[in-house]
């Protein structure tokens, strides 16, 4: 059983940073899930942030977030980060963590259909 958690959110000005944290709990296999981060915002469909190979040298990004966002991990923790940078109103939402199932394929997905396994979320407010 692969459980993911999140923890970071917050309220946060606008321009202002905030870190999340994902880890995959219990799991000796987790250094090598591909890991990703969506958002959610009320009213609106999930949709990717960021995502990175169980490597770590696979990374993409939402063009929203492109350049303000960085996502990174360490595998001897078992903990995937995402940095969040000058943050906008836009911002606002739930964000999510999620893991794939193994083997991990060669690019991690971008849709939420590609993800087996989800934290509960953390929300993130950004007051302008």
């Amino acid at each position: 059983q692969v459980r993911v958690e999140e923890s970071g959110g917050g309220p946060v000005r606008a321009g202002g940073p905030l870190r999340l944290s994902c880890r995959a709990a219990a799991v000796s296999i987790s250094s090598n899930r591909n890991v990703g981060w969506f958002r959610q915002a009320p009213g609106k469909e999930r949709e990717f942030v960021s995502n990175i190979g169980w490597r770590g040298a696979n990374t993409r990004y939402a063009d929203s977030v492109k350049g303000r966002f960085t996502i990174s991990r360490d595998n001897t923790r078992a903990l995937v980060y995402l940095q969040m940078n000058n943050l906008k109103p836009d911002d606002t939402a739930t964000y999510y963590c999620a893991a794939e199932r193994l083997p991990a394929r060669p690019q991690p997905g971008t849709s939420p259909h590609d993800y087996d396994y989800w934290g509960q979320g953390t929300q993130v407010t950004v007051s302008p």
